[in-house]
């Protein structure tokens, strides 16, 4: 019975796995296909691959995409961490408000933010472009943010920085030395999720862009209709790139590790 429920398990496993990956695999498979057919594979080439480096609008997609993401993160990441640190010093009912109107966005269906981010920006009078999908951009990924680095604020000994700052440190010495080192697992997947909410999204953009600036989602979906393989290439080099940054993370931690045991083990020797 053990050993049948373990089989049940793998092959439930295997399912899943396959119904997630394999339209991945058909993708990057496609992406080298001397064809534009997506089901009849013709023979190996680059054309796909040397069409999207020729192709000036998506290398300006990139830029743009990229660029944003970056901004996007490093602002996000410093307002949502220094609001989940003013939260934990705030009154049970103003931490209370703040953390349930932070919720907002989240729960909040994209095309809803989209539309009324797209109707502020009108009615302050700005132009739709750059600035206004970047600052459409902070404004959804703050709220990730606080999300990830408040609960890790919270666990802190509410003393922690008053022995610090008794112990002869400044307010900035404890934050940067003492509080920020506490929290650093919290505010890395906050940023993380910042960078890849930014980098994915396609509705807000969507709806705050003009002026001719467009990132990737929005020159995908666009070329969608007119059947571009060249999505294909471009799709498979963000994939690879994903993959190697996971393999990065996951084994030079690994290593390090590893190399710090051996080393102690040496010196106990």
């Amino acid at each position: 019975m053990v050993k049948e429920r373990k089989y049940v398990k793998v092959v439930c496993i295997s399912l899943c796995l396959a119904f997630l990956y394999f339209p991945l695999i058909v993708m990057a498979f496609f992406s080298f296909n001397s064809a534009k057919s997506l089901s009849n594979f013709k023979g190996f080439s680059l054309r796909w691959y040397e069409s999207l480096f020729g192709n000036l609008q998506l290398l300006d997609a990139v830029v743009v995409s990229v660029s944003i993401a970056i901004l996007a993160t490093v602002i996000s990441t410093i307002l949502g961490t220094m609001t989940a640190i003013a939260l934990t010093k705030s009154k049970k009912v103003i931490r209370t408000t703040i953390l349930q109107v932070n919720n907002l966005p989240i729960m909040n269906p994209e095309i809803v933010t989209a539309i009324s981010l797209m109707i502020f920006f009108s009615f302050i009078n700005i132009d739709k472009g750059y600035t206004t999908m970047l600052l459409a951009h902070i404004a959804f990924c703050t709220p990730y943010v606080i999300t990830n680095v408040y609960p890790k604020v919270k666990q802190l000994d509410p003393h922690l920085a008053d022995a610090a700052m008794d112990l002869g440190a400044t307010p900035f010495q404890t934050l940067i030395k003492v509080i920020l080192p506490q929290i650093k697992p919290g505010i890395v997947a906050g940023a993380l999720l910042a960078f890849t909410m930014s980098f994915d999204d396609f509705v807000i953009s969507y709806f705050v862009s003009g002026n001719g600036v467009e990132n990737i989602s929005i020159v995908i979906y666009n070329m969608s209709k007119r059947m571009n393989p060249s999505i294909y290439a471009l799709s498979t080099i963000v994939l690879i790139v994903i993959l190697l940054v996971l393999l990065i993370g996951t084994f030079i931690p690994y290593l390090i590790v590893k190399k710090k045991g051996a080393s102690i083990n040496e010196a106990s020797s």
